[in-house]
């Protein structure tokens, strides 16, 4: 097992702070780095791609689980897999898909491990029919702090407090996943643009769930009446008999599983200001926006290419300078339009330089008790973190969301306020009594836990 120290930040880049880092390559090793933890504690990190800081733990240890990636089998017939929490969502694709399988949840991109999933849990573009990532684990292998490994079974206090739990109760060493079949490694895809918020929101309720996979990108830097328009998206698994009359138009998959022709910035620092100023981003979305279709459907895409889009330019976040960028994830219930109305005019009245902005819609709540995913519309964008006042308008847009009975979501969270969290969760209080019978010395922690009372 490695060792080293190192200062680590989320894919935010932003509040950077030092850790030890373990990097164990067996059950055993993890368990002796819990153990022999520091009085800091110790937290668990994947691939890194949380935006904010739930995986560092200033002056304390963080368990790098990149090393456990072994996937060791997969059962085709009942469509089920176990592997360790190392192994990456893009990884997992490449080899369950051929044998007729998918992975039981996929989010906007595969480079997330199966542990960072569990304890995020995860939602992907189909969470009305699905559900998010943990409501597909048969059982998982969690390391506890005494350095014992359990097996936790859905359905028990345990189970539901590391499901969305940011890997406060322990750490995630493996997991029993049920799989989905499709009979093709293509996605029947439908584009059509909405002229503002209202129609964006009409056009996804229009047809159901018919087509199960759905998103929409939103110019929030549109104004007067088009404000909120956007690009809706949404798909399905082809079948065989499917006509590839549009397969000429779409991305095409590598070998290697992820879209083709990744954009990478290699040795390239973050362009100090960043690139996108209000000037450029408005016109970027302009382009964005007239360049898609009006409508347009039976599209056919590999399965990569269409879940993963945002891995074809993996070095994303440099884009924002130096600062870094903050991403804001928050969700509304149905009946609350009005709130994201206000919310979406807010955020274009003062002309953030938002390039990405992506609207859903959540079903069913999930039973972890600090799960982000309830009925209703959620919006995630992305902002440069300098940019002026950005805190103090977030905190206010924090305080409209919980007075609507919103929430942020904890996974991607880098500045909230702990008094917000516990307006929003009302879980957290019950989380926190879990934790405190657990693990009372509190040995697993992290940057996010300690900034929010978590």
């Amino acid at each position: 097992m490695s060792v080293d120290t190192v200062s680590l930040t989320g894919w935010g880049r932003t509040a950077p702070t030092t850790a030890v880092r373990f990097r164990p390559r067996t059950h055993e090793e993890a368990a002796a780095a819990v153990r022999g933890r520091g009085p800091r504690g110790v937290i668990a990190r994947g691939l890194g791609r949380s935006p904010g800081d739930a995986a560092q733990n200033a002056g304390g240890s963080v368990l790098d689980l990149t090393g456990l990636a072994r996937i060791d089998g997969v059962d085709a017939t009942a469509g089920a897999v176990r592997c360790d929490a190392g192994v990456s969502l893009e990884r997992l694709l490449r080899v369950v898909l051929p044998l007729g399988w998918l992975p039981p949840v996929v989010p906007g991109t595969g480079r997330v491990t199966v542990g960072g999933a569990i304890a995020s849990d995860l939602p992907g573009l189909d969470h009305r029919r699905s559900g998010s990532f943990a409501r597909h684990v048969s059982a998982l292998e969690l390391l506890t702090a005494d350095g014992e490994v359990r097996t936790v079974l859905p359905g028990t206090a345990l189970f539901d407090a590391t499901a969305g739990g940011l890997g406060l109760t322990g750490v995630i060493l493996g997991a029993t996943l049920r799989l989905r079949r499709v009979a093709t490694a293509l996605m029947s895809v439908s584009t059509e643009r909405a002229g503002d918020l209202d129609d964006l929101l009409a056009r996804f309720t229009a047809g159901g769930d018919r087509l199960p996979y759905a998103s929409a990108w939103i110019d929030l830097m549109a104004r007067g009446r088009a404000t909120g328009r956007g690009i809706l998206t949404r798909g399905e698994h082809a079948t065989p008999d499917m006509r590839l009359a549009h397969a000429g138009r779409t991305l095409l998959s590598s070998r290697s599983g992820g879209a083709r022709g990744r954009f990478r910035l290699p040795g390239c620092p973050p362009v100090p200001g960043g690139l996108f100023g209000p000037a450029p981003a408005a016109l970027y979305n302009e382009v964005r926006y007239r360049g898609a279709p009006r409508s347009r459907t039976g599209e056919l895409r590999p399965v990569d290419a269409f879940f993963h889009a945002a891995d074809v330019f993996p070095d994303g976040n440099l884009l924002y300078g130096r600062g870094g960028l903050v991403r804001y994830r928050f969700a509304l219930g149905y009946g609350q339009e009005e709130t994201l109305h206000r919310v979406v005019r807010r955020i274009a009245a003062r002309r953030s330089p938002a390039v990405r902005a992506v609207l859903q819609r959540f079903g069913a709540a999930d039973p972890g008790g600090l799960s982000f995913a309830a009925p209703g519309w959620s919006l995630a964008l992305d902002l440069p973190a300098a940019l002026p006042g950005l805190a103090r308008f977030l905190d206010d847009v924090d305080e409209e969301v919980a007075a609507a009975g919103g929430r942020v979501c904890l996974a991607k969270d880098s500045r909230m306020r702990p008094e917000a969290a516990a307006a929003m969760y009302p879980g957290l209080a019950g989380f926190r009594e879990l934790r405190a019978r657990l693990d009372p010395t509190e040995a697993f922690r992290s940057d996010l836990s300690h900034r929010l009372g978590l």
